[in-house]
């Protein structure tokens, strides 16, 4: 993906984003998923609008089966905002930025 959003794998998970000093945004994803691809631009939005305040990353679902089992994940997309090494918030399903914003906003 080109732009802010950094694509992430198991293994560089942990120091991309459990290790990360600022939020990051976890978008679990797979190609064959149509409300994911339209997700797609959203996130590269915000994750220029929020450069410095927040970190969104991609995890291809199918690439990565074990992490997206680690995570819990049973529908995509899949939003996870991870902030200090935690969970802090999970948004499932295709959503607006504004709809995004206003979950993530008490966590930034």
């Amino acid at each position: 993906m080109a732009g802010n959003v950094v694509t992430v794998i198991q293994a560089n998970f942990r120091a991309e984003v459990l290790q990360s000093t600022q939020p990051v945004l976890v978008d679990v994803w797979a190609a064959w998923c149509n409300p994911c691809r339209m997700l797609a631009p959203i996130l590269e939005q915000l994750a220029t609008e929020q450069l410095g305040k927040l970190k969104v990353v991609k995890v291809n679902s199918d690439e990565n089966m074990s992490l997206a089992m680690e995570l819990g994940i049973m529908s995509l997309p899949t939003l996870i905002l991870i902030k200090d090494g935690k969970e802090a918030t999970r948004l499932v399903g295709l959503m607006s930025k504004q709809m995004i914003m206003s979950r993530l906003a008490p966590y930034l």
